[in-house]
This record gives structure tokens, C-alpha cells and sequence, in this order.
């Protein structure tokens, strides 16, 4: 009965790190289309190993061609990008494994994508990866204070409706 009369909406969604590695402020990431915000609020991680996990359940909403990013979309509506690194996407997808198509559903700790960190260091401007929700402005978003993340097992941030 409620969720017939409420739908199936969650009320927060916790995201787990997709990526382990040392959190980064927004602010100080080296490239403005993510430090300062246009994107959205978020966090990102410097990667200490080449795997990307989906921090919640969802939909792939978008794989970029050159798998350098995704997109996806919770049941609640909120939308999460995993950019990973910063310039990546002149490397035509080299040194990058998709794990996942848009349209498919995954779980929280779902392997997404894999990468080549030593390809990424040379060919790219960075390997920090940003995750970013893109829609926050429909949502309040809490980051977690922790410095060292490990994919999959710590939160990163909660998002709420506002």
C-alpha cells in the first residue's frame, strides 16, 4: 500500500567510492569545468587502481564511446557521472575496458570499467576522476570527510531530496 501510494522512491542514496584512491576537493581539481562546478556537486578520487565500481544501484544512463566516463541514474532520479581522469577522451578509448552497456541495470559494487593507470599518467592530463552529480541542484549533497577511499566498501557521499 505505500508504495503504491508513494511510488518507489528512495529517500537518500548512499554512494560508495566507484574508485579507490586519496579524495579530492572539487576546488582542487586541475580543470574548471569540475572545480568550478559546472557539472555539479561532487568529489573526486585519485586513483590508486585501474577499476571502476558502480557506487549504487542503477541504471547505465550513458557510456561515452571512448569509455573514459559514465553515467548513471538511480531509481530516485539522482544522476551520477564517473569521469575518469582529466583529458582523457583524446585517448579514443585506449588503455579503457567497458564492463557495461547503457540500458543495463547494475548494483552497487558492480565492476564498470577498467583502466590502464600507467597509460592514463602518460597520455592524459591526470588520473583524478571525478563523480559528480549532475542534477544536484534537485538534491542536497553530503560528502563524506574520509582521505582514503576504497572502491565499493566506503561512502563517499549521500545525496537527499531536498
Amino acid at each position: 500500500m505505500f508504495k503504491k501510494l508513494f511510488g518507489n522512491k528512495e529517500k537518500s542514496v548512499s554512494l560508495s567510492a566507484p574508485v579507490t584512491g586519496e579524495v579530492v576537493v572539487l576546488e582542487e581539481v586541475p580543470d574548471p569545468v569540475f572545480s568550478q562546478k559546472m557539472m555539479g556537486e561532487g568529489v573526486a578520487v585519485d586513483p590508486s587502481k585501474g577499476e571502476v565500481l558502480s557506487p549504487v544501484d542503477g541504471e547505465i544512463v550513458q557510456l561515452f564511446p571512448t569509455k573514459h566516463a559514465v553515467g548513471i541514474k538511480t531509481k530516485s532520479g539522482v544522476e551520477i557521472l564517473i569521469h575518469i581522469g582529466l583529458e582523457t577522451v583524446a585517448m579514443e578509448g585506449e588503455g579503457f575496458e567497458a564492463y557495461v552497456s547503457q540500458g543495463d541495470k547494475v548494483k552497487a559494487g558492480d565492476k564498470l570499467i577498467t583502466f590502464d593507470m600507467g597509460l592514463v599518467k602518460e597520455k592524459a592530463k591526470s588520473t583524478v576522476t571525478p563523480i559528480i552529480i549532475t542534477n544536484s541542484d534537485d538534491f542536497n549533497v553530503e560528502l563524506n570527510a574520509e582521505k582514503q577511499v576504497t572502491a565499493g566498501t566506503t561512502n563517499l557521499m549521500t545525496v537527499d531530496n531536498k
